[in-house]
């Protein structure tokens, strides 16, 4: 989805917590897109990256009446990829290599943006003619420097191939990346880590080791080392050892982490290690020198 606050660091909440678990808690603040809210977890100032993960947006939940919904015109990329994943709701996804996918909840769709790719998001006629529902999260993954400027690619892996896990009686799905001897079956670039866990009042969960981690609470209540830990916040952990978190009422958490891919620059919607790269793309944008998304080509977002 298309970096719709302009500044990527604006409307997020970073305190430092005294607990020997925790680096810090992200507390991100809605922004009202029109009866459309997304929270924005990544990047802060106190915590732009968590492994690869530059970018972490949770959307919604939003109930849309008939004729409205999700529009998000063709817009470009580089130097990362978009990971999409749905709780609820469905979205169309068309981009410049000529991709066409209905994403479903559970769904995994990663698009590699490399040198350079436009897509948009929208919704089919035949869910914006009722009144429906849209939840989900979208993040971006920084690309290593030496895939940075690689073929876009896109990938859509269905609900029912990815794998899941039974850890201490929690269900863990492993959507992207290998923990608790499952692996994914999404491609990766880098050390990644991209878990979703429900748990029941009381259960604990020992969390996967991994050069960087983080929790965010979709709902429900968590504690760490006797923190409370709050719905709708990202929690990121220390690593030097295994944390555990434990469910003070039904918890649905997704998990985030890998290896750092070092300093990064993000400007609207390009990511690169070099500078002239994201200026170059804004040019490009500009000048409409990217590739036009197959069966949208009319509209685009202009450059901020």
């Amino acid at each position: 989805m298309s970096n719709i606050l302009n500044n990527a660091e604006q409307g997020c909440d970073s305190h430092e917590q005294p607990s020997s678990a925790i680096e810090v808690i992200i507390e991100p603040r809605d922004s009202d897109l029109g009866g459309f809210y997304v929270r924005r977890a990544l990047p802060t100032r106190q915590k732009r990256m968590v492994g690869p993960w530059i970018f972490f947006d949770e959307m919604g939940p939003a109930d849309f009446p008939q004729g409205e919904g999700v529009n998000v015109a063709p817009h470009p990329h580089i130097g990362l990829s978009t990971v999409t994943y749905l709780f609820d709701g469905e979205m169309l996804h068309r981009d410049s290599i000529g991709s066409y996918q209905i994403i479903m909840p559970g769904d995994i769709n990663l698009m590699v943006a490399g040198k350079g790719v436009t897509h948009s998001e929208r919704e089919r006629p035949e869910i914006t003619a009722r009144e429906h529902r849209l939840h989900g999260l979208q993040l971006w993954l920084a690309l290593p420097e030496q895939y940075e400027q690689t073929e876009p690619a896109f990938y859509h892996i269905p609900s029912t191939d990815i794998p899941s896990a039974k850890v201490n009686g929690v269900s863990v799905r492993v959507m992207i990346g290998e923990a608790y001897g499952v692996k994914s079956p999404v491609p990766t670039l880098s050390e990644i880590l991209y878990l979703e866990a429900k748990l029941d009042s009381g259960q604990e969960l020992t969390l996967p080791t991994t050069e960087e981690l983080a929790v965010y609470i979709v709902s429900g209540r968590l504690s760490s080392e006797g923190k409370e830990l709050a719905a709708r916040t990202l929690v990121v952990l220390k690593t030097e050892e295994q944390p555990v978190i434990t469910a003070q009422e039904p918890s649905h958490i997704v998990i985030i982490g890998g290896n750092a891919l070092g300093n990064r620059f993000i400007n609207w919607n390009f990511v690169s290690s070099n500078k002239e790269l994201i200026e170059q793309a804004r040019k490009d944008w500009q000048n409409q020198r990217f590739d036009k998304v197959v069966g949208d080509e009319d509209e685009f977002i202009p450059l901020p």
